[in-house]
């Protein structure tokens, strides 16, 4: 390991991680960032030096700089560093180095789910007082953040298949949560998709595990051909399976877990959702496995309610429940919108900002079809994130397939349409992986 690393876009909920690890380990850290935030001032209050903006000058006496997939060959910190001969290697790699330090390396893989499934492993682990190192993508507040630093030989974190960013891991022990079409600005098709979630599973050693979901065909895919042994989860006919299902008012699910045609036992979730059902059941299987009995399980579980931005309660306007959700993907959005079918409510008025240019247009059919579940419908602009606009496709094309959908482009706009219309009764759900859930909030205030 290098002696002195510097991170490009260090504020970043993955990066900021990764640097923390390493300053915990006597390691010294820089890094740089476009903008001021609490995790710039969390990692200088640590030790880190921190620059804003992006300068050759920042590039002075490291040994190693890590960068993120965001980050082009003419960022002049990755131009300064090549001048000067030090070793650059990506955020993906930086993490896989971190994760063949530990006996246990549990990576939770799939389209949708990752953040919410990690973390509900993640209180298992705590439950069962195993002490784990824990990496999430989002804001958990039994952890007070994105990352706690464990002393054990057990390290968890979610793993994404973008860019095939995945396969630079070394996970002893994989959960498949689904395999669906996305990223398809990189990956040509589904079959190139469980291309990658099959390398994926091939890197899990024989004396590990890999669980997957018994209910997805794709992720089973991925699996088939693994060299270490597989268990799966669904409601029929997996090795655990989730049965009895009922919902309280609020949509909460209760449920009996099945290995084979064995009772293990009862779980009462702080989560909405069919599909956090099948995340818990994923994660009943895969603590089993470790060894963990199915008290601390239920502990873990039943203590978990929720990351920030997943069908996140964020207050009341006009008497209605405002709710956000970090939805971007159709099948994430149907996910949602069914949780929130078991919400005792009067009408639902759902807010979705696209997030990229390349997923709106490749999936527009079903953003559609599934947006469409919802009684009213506001679509604003499109996220751009990590594309630029090059006028292919516009949000407005989107609600334009959509009969109960309006588009509105700016924001105070979408606030005053929902101050006229929304009413006590009424539920008021911001979707998307960008900015939207400002809407929210400033509705509530």
């Amino acid at each position: 390991m290098a002696e002195y690393v510097h991170f490009i876009g260090i504020g970043g909920i993955s990066m900021s991680g990764i640097a923390k690890i390493l300053l915990n380990n006597g390691i010294k850290v820089s890094g740089s960032d476009i903008s001021e935030s609490d995790s710039v001032k969390e990692l200088r209050d640590l030790g880190a030096i921190v620059n804003i903006g992006h300068s050759a000058d920042n590039i002075q006496g490291q040994d190693m700089v890590v960068y993120t997939s965001a980050v082009h060959d003419d960022n002049p910190e990755i131009v300064a560093a090549k001048e000067k001969g030090i070793k650059l290697i990506d955020r993906a790699t930086m993490l896989g180095i971190i994760m063949k330090n530990y006996k246990n390396a549990i990576s939770v893989a799939g389209t949708h789910g990752k953040t919410t499934a990690t973390s509900m492993l993640a209180y298992v682990l705590l439950a069962a007082e195993m002490d784990p190192t824990i990496m999430v993508g989002g804001k958990l507040d039994g952890i007070d953040g994105n990352l706690r630093i464990g002393k054990s030989d057990c390290f968890i974190t979610e793993t994404c298949e973008y860019m095939r960013n995945f396969l630079k891991f070394f996970p002893t022990v994989a959960v498949i949560l689904n395999v669906e079409e996305d990223h398809l600005d990189y990956y040509k098709d589904i079959n190139d998709i469980i291309d990658a979630f099959q390398s994926f599973c091939g890197l899990v050693p024989e004396d590990g595990f890999i669980v997957v979901n018994n209910e997805s065909d794709n992720a089973l895919k991925s699996a088939e051909d693994a060299k270490a042994k597989v268990y799966t989860f669904g409601f029929d006919g997996a090795d655990f399976s989730a049965e009895n299902i009922t919902y309280s008012s609020y949509g909460y699910p209760s449920f009996d877990i099945y290995s084979g045609s064995e009772l293990i036992g009862h779980l009462e979730l702080n989560v909405v959702g069919i599909h956090n059902v099948l995340n818990a059941t994923a994660c009943a299987l895969a603590a089993s496995k470790l060894g963990i009995g199915f008290d601390m399980i239920k502990k873990g579980l039943e203590a978990f309610t929720g990351t920030k931005r997943r069908f996140e309660k964020k207050g009341f306007v006009n008497g209605a429940l405002v709710i956000d959700d970090y939805a971007h993907h159709p099948t994430e959005i149907e996910a949602t919108l069914k949780a929130l079918g078991n919400v005792n409510h009067t009408s639902e008025w759902c807010i979705f900002q696209p997030h990229t240019y390349t997923r709106t247009i490749s999936l527009m059919d079903d953003f559609a079809k599934a947006l469409s579940m919802a009684g009213n419908v506001i679509i604003t602009d499109i996220y751009a994130a990590r594309e630029k606009d090059t006028g292919i496709v516009h949000a407005k094309d989107l609600a334009d397939k959509i009969d109960n959908a309006v588009y509105i482009k700016d924001f105070k706009d979408i606030e005053q349409y929902i101050l006229e219309h929304a009413a006590e009764g009424d539920v008021v759900l911001t979707m998307g992986a960008g900015d939207v859930y400002k809407i929210g909030e400033n509705l509530c205030k």
